[in-house]
């Protein structure tokens, strides 16, 4: 029979549709398993190597866990608001809605094309009124709860995608999404308080399967920090601060104090000075540098002297004030003290000729002398603290506690826990977005959108050029509908919420089932979360997933969901790279997968995916390769419907089709696809020799093909009488006496040293192997004189001792 892969998958995709064999009941399902991968972006282009990477070997397992007897529930879905749709409206004046709806419709055929199990009768797209009206109930209830807030604030501005974006997208200066560097530009914008969620977040982590790296890159992000806040006082005028300091052993060694150019405080500090002045103009050319991206912050120090003094408590002489530029106004309190243990506070010292003190000296005698000339800069984990005196002695980390009660026990300062983790910033000046529900009235004070008013409509009579303002301020029907409904001189927010707001709460409605009047019924919610098995990229560690933890959080603490935490297990699925380099338009290396899969069908193009190297790894793509996945196919598929010829297979070919069941078994459990498709070319091989197989094998190889290559394992399930889907069987189980080897490798010793191996049937005895290991023509040669002992450890070794 002629195998075709096109005709087969079409005939099963159908037949799958036409059974609705995907579509799960919620409230039925005894045993839960939900199998999620992060959603994709509906863009114009198909479906690319990087996205059947990462849902096709999560399909898979999902059959897997399926024929394991869970109830598994698959869903897809869209993240569809964003600047790539909006930008392209720019370009081609086609309406946003219009190119997305299109796209999506184009993806959802290429995805059933890959023959994956969704359930599509659940599908989500977060641009459609249906569901964005859930995003802006998200809004209402963080502004009800006092987490959503609005205030002026330096934010990061991209220039080219005209929009302010969070300090998780433009972590190394440029955006994330067209890498232009950011600049700075004082706004007044939404924010909710991720940062009152820092510890939840970081003790949270503990608990999930998640890759070690990801829950590192989230620990560094949220960043906590336990020092000593002092409370200190400007000399000469009536003006207390807050200090905070992470390394309190240096306290009597701070000789300086400096304060961010952007702190409320510094135009107190100089008023009415001679100093006010240079000091101001150092401040606008700072703020200047840093809205054009020309400060490098880790890289330059520059300073100027305020006039003022610390009046310092410790008895150690005034600190003075200097305006520092690498200091910033959000993180701890904004000013710092400064001494010579801190390699920026050091170089700034020596920079500006301010006298240093020392707190810390190394063991070695001519290194000490160095440091205590401030020749170079020390700090050092078994440095020996100098002062303060109960400290003295003890080594830089052993002395911590000990100063920190010291300084609690004088009254000087209080611990206090920091994190890095700033509140999430959610305004965007952008159109394609959930449109923020509130209203302002002619006083310009804020009100909710009642929910009653939801969706609070993205209007469409508008022209989506970026200017930095927000486009939805052309629209007069908004203007207009704000009016009608609450009153003459009433205004809408004009900005649209960030996009992660969106997925930080998508795996949410996909329980829903379209429920208009619950975010999710509490009871599916309680049974199906968190997510089983959650894949996707690495990139979105500091974003989508710190954000979905802390909506699902915020929901839990608001009484509409009962877990702290959204997916139980995390998965990165690796790379695919091309000639070593990883794939894009401009080098010119992207596979197109759609050619492939017409010449080889989705099964081969699945498996070959799979068999490239490790999951979470990846690999590098190779046109030879996928041609020999090809050639495997074809033979499985001739084997089981030409050569299905015995009544029953010999023991040889039981115990290999057991010991198979074991390691396919454990190798899918563990996501290791290319060694569970290895193990099914060893087993072929050996039916291959043996020139035929029975039905009842026929059949167990088939199920161990099902969750690897669906289309064909339901063709041959089929033409072998098996009743209803392959999908709907149960796994096969393996007889662990069958799976014991049929032979030993036996390694064999003479006076301690290794001089042999043989090869023994497993149910061999102990005269016979020691009869064959004496038998070897290498260990012959060391058998010379008198053989006083031998030794046999079954199944093992050998020792003779001449």
């Amino acid at each position: 029979m002629e195998f075709d892969p096109s005709a087969i998958e079409a005939k099963w995709q159908q037949k799958w549709e036409e059974a609705k064999i995907f579509e799960t009941d919620l409230k039925k399902a005894k045993d839960p398993f939900y199998s999620l991968v992060m959603f994709p972006y509906p863009s114009g282009d198909k479906l690319h190597v990087g996205h059947w990477y990462n849902f096709a070997p999560a399909d898979s397992a999902a059959r897997f866990m399926r024929m394991k007897g869970k109830d598994v529930m698959t869903p897809m879905g869209f993240d569809a608001f964003g600047l790539p749709a909006e930008n392209y409206a720019i370009k081609s004046g086609i309406h946003p809605d219009t190119s997305t709806r299109t796209n999506v419709q184009t993806m959802v055929k290429q995805l059933k094309r890959m023959g994956c199990m969704y359930d599509w009768s659940k599908m989500v797209n977060t641009s459609t009124p249906e569901y964005y009206r859930w995003t802006q109930w998200l809004f209402l209830q963080m502004y009800e709860h006092k987490i959503a807030y609005k205030k002026e604030a330096p934010v990061n501005f991209c220039p080219s995608c005209q929009t302010v974006l969070a300090n998780e997208q433009a972590q190394d200066g440029t955006c994330d999404r067209c890498g232009t560097t950011v600049i700075q530009k004082n706004l007044n914008q939404w924010f909710w308080k991720i940062s009152q969620f820092a510890q939840r977040l970081l003790d949270g982590l503990k608990d999930l399967a998640w890759p070690a790296k990801t829950k590192i890159m989230q620990e560094n992000w949220i960043g906590r920090s336990e020092g000593i806040n002092f409370q200190e006082r400007v000399k000469d005028l009536n003006i207390e601060f807050e200090v905070y300091d992470s390394i309190p052993q240096t306290f009597l060694a701070q000789t300086f104090t400096v304060i961010a150019p952007d702190h409320p405080l510094v135009s107190k500090l100089v008023s009415g000075t001679s100093y006010e002045k240079p000091v101001m103009e150092f401040v606008e050319r700072i703020r200047k540098k840093k809205l054009a991206a020309k400060f490098k912050i880790e890289e330059e120090s520059e300073g100027i002297f305020t006039g003022r003094y610390v009046d310092n408590p410790f008895g150690t002489g005034d600190l003075p004030i200097w305006v520092c530029s690498y200091v910033l106004a959000d993180y701890g309190t904004g000013i710092v003290n400064c001494s010579a243990h801190d390699e920026r506070d050091f170089a700034f010292a020596k920079k500006y000729d301010i006298p240093l003190k020392i707190a810390l000296l190394p063991q070695d005698p001519a290194l000490a002398e160095k440091v205590k000339n401030f020749e170079v800069f020390y700090r050092e984990p078994d440095g020996i603290i100098q002062v303060p005196e109960v400290a003295l002695g003890m080594t830089w980390e052993q002395s911590r506690k000990r100063i920190i009660d010291y300084i609690e026990g004088k009254g000087y300062g209080q611990v206090r826990v920091h994190f890095r983790l700033r509140d999430w910033l959610i305004s965007r000046q952008r159109y394609w977005g959930a449109p923020i529900p509130i209203v302002y009235d002619p006083e310009g004070k804020p009100h909710p959108v009642p929910e009653k008013h939801l969706p609070w409509l993205l209007p469409t009579d508008v022209a989506f050029k970026p200017t930095g303002k927000s486009p939805l301020t052309e629209s007069k029907e908004f203007i207009e509908r704000t009016e009608k409904l609450f009153g003459k001189g009433w205004t809408p927010e004009f900005d649209t919420m960030d996009t992660f707001v969106c997925s930080s709460y998508y795996y949410l409605r996909y329980l829903a089932e379209g429920d208009e009047k619950h975010l999710v019924d509490p009871t599916i919610e309680k049974r199906w979360m968190p997510v089983s098995m959650y894949i996707g990229g690495p990139e979105h560690a500091c974003m989508h997933l710190i954000y979905a933890r802390f909506v699902m959080m915020a929901l839990k603490d608001f009484g509409f969901v009962s877990h702290e935490e959204p997916f139980k297990k995390l998965v990165h699925q690796g790379l695919i790279t091309n000639k070593g380099a990883k794939m894009s338009k401009s080098k010119g290396n992207v596979v197109s997968p759609d050619s492939l899969v017409e010449r080889h069908g989705s099964d081969a193009f699945r498996m070959y995916l799979m068999f490239m190297g490790p999951f979470t790894e990846g690999g590098d793509w190779s046109d030879t390769g996928i041609k020999g996945i090809d050639r495997f196919v074809k033979r499985i598929h001739a084997m089981f419907t030409s050569n299905v010829n015995k009544k029953v297979d010999q023991s040889q070919v039981l115990a290999s089709l057991h010991r198979t069941i074991k390691k396919v078994t454990e190798d899918i459990e563990a996501l290791r696809f290319n060694t569970a498709i290895s193990a099914l070319m060893e087993l072929l091989n050996l039916l291959e020799q043996e020139g035929g197989v029975s039905s009842e094998t026929a059949k167990t190889f088939t199920l161990l093909l099902a969750p690897l290559a669906p289309h064909l394992a339901e063709e041959l399930w089929e033409s072998l009488g098996g009743k209803g889907f392959v999908i709907e069987q149960r796994w096969p189980m393996f007889d662990p006496k069958l799976t014991k080897a049929s032979t030993h490798i036996i390694a064999i010793q003479v006076n301690g040293k290794l001089r042999g191996e043989i090869e023994v049937d497993a149910g061999a005895s102990k005269e016979d192997v020691l009869s064959k290991a004496k038998a070897h023509p290498n260990v012959q040669k060391f058998l010379t004189g008198e053989v006083k002992k031998e030794i046999y450890v079954a199944g093992k070794l050998v020792s003779l001792v001449v």
